[in-house]
């Protein structure tokens, strides 16, 4: 039997903080119960509310090849702050495979653990209804976009280039890809990628546009 892949991710906020805490319970937790497991570690310094960190952007590469069997972490918030995001990071972890071990909140989604599975499934169902709320509020935004107009009555510009681009956006913010790293591999301004995630948050994107106009 091939070796578990296991991923260890810790963060912190500052660079004034220590990974040294969190780190010690987890490595030993992944010590004691897969010791002949091959082990890599992903540290982030920054705020858990950005999607987009060094470290956790090169983990969900490596999640998305398949080649992360568990990932273990401290606490979920070490992954994210938000709901939206958190859900969006469950789903892909179902999605490819990887089962997540927080150690100190007694969540483990790995197949040694029945309930565990449940515990992703019920997880990954939260992360499905994210995303179609998501999708529908792009939608929603984008299509009251296209009615209305300036006020001398000429479409607005920018919401041609958000509807073509709208689906590869909501695939990217999905992956938590920051917004001006989306606009610069899409080619398209920054200031319509806002708009889409603006869009996402509060199912519209009339003013975001208005504003980008003035």
């Amino acid at each position: 039997m091939k070796p578990k892949r296991i991923a260890v991710y810790g963060r912190v906020s500052t660079d004034a903080q220590s990974h040294a805490s969190q780190l010690r319970e987890v490595r030993a937790y992944v010590r004691r119960r897969w010791p002949k497991a091959e082990v890599a570690e992903y540290l982030d310094k920054a705020s858990g509310a950005k999607f987009s960190r060094e470290a956790l952007d090169a983990l969900m590469a490596e999640v998305r090849k398949g080649r992360v069997d568990i990932l273990a972490i401290y606490k979920l918030d070490r992954l994210g702050r938000s709901l939206q995001h958190l859900a969006q990071l469950l789903g892909e972890f179902e999605t490819n495979g990887t089962s997540l071990v927080a150690t100190s909140q007694g969540i483990d989604t790995s197949e040694s653990n029945p309930a565990g599975r449940l515990q992703m499934h019920v997880l990954a169902a939260v992360a499905e209804f994210e995303r179609e709320v998501i999708k529908e509020r792009i939608t929603a935004g984008i299509a009251a976009a296209r009615e209305h107009g300036t006020k001398n009555g000429n479409p607005f510009g920018r919401p041609r280039t958000l509807h073509r681009h709208t689906g590869a956006v909501a695939r990217l913010m999905r992956r938590g890809i920051s917004g001006r790293r989306i606009a610069a591999e899409l080619n398209i301004p920054a200031g319509s990628v806002f708009a889409v995630m603006r869009a996402a948050r509060d199912g519209g994107v009339l003013e975001s546009l208005a504003d980008s106009q003035k």
